[in-house]
């Protein structure tokens, strides 16, 4: 019988793992986190849109290609998109709990 000395057997190294520990948020905590995350997305949209407006500017001064002025806009007008398809679905997603009957 031709034994590898490489890898370990599977009963020994059962016992090395440990269970992960599952962090368990207040509901104030898991509010927090989210409006924090939603604001850093919006406030990512908004630092798109001021990069295209100053990609522009630079545009018409002749510091900048028209390359990079249709990447910056079409960047900010995914970016405004994809916004507006999550504001969307959070308003559908609540307009459905308000239909549920109690």
């Amino acid at each position: 019988m031709i034994t590898n000395n490489l890898i370990a057997p599977v009963g020994i190294t059962t016992n090395v793992l440990t269970p992960l520990e599952r962090k368990t948020a207040t509901p104030a905590e898991a509010t927090e986190s989210f409006a924090a995350f939603l604001k850093n997305a919006l406030d990512g949209v908004a630092a798109q849109e001021t990069n295209v407006h100053k990609v522009t500017d630079q545009f018409i001064i002749g510091n900048a290609d028209v390359n990079d002025v249709m990447i910056a806009a079409t960047q900010a007008e995914l970016s405004l998109s994809l916004t507006s398809q999550v504001r969307n679905k959070v308003i559908e997603a609540y307009q459905e709990i308000m239909r549920m009957q109690m």
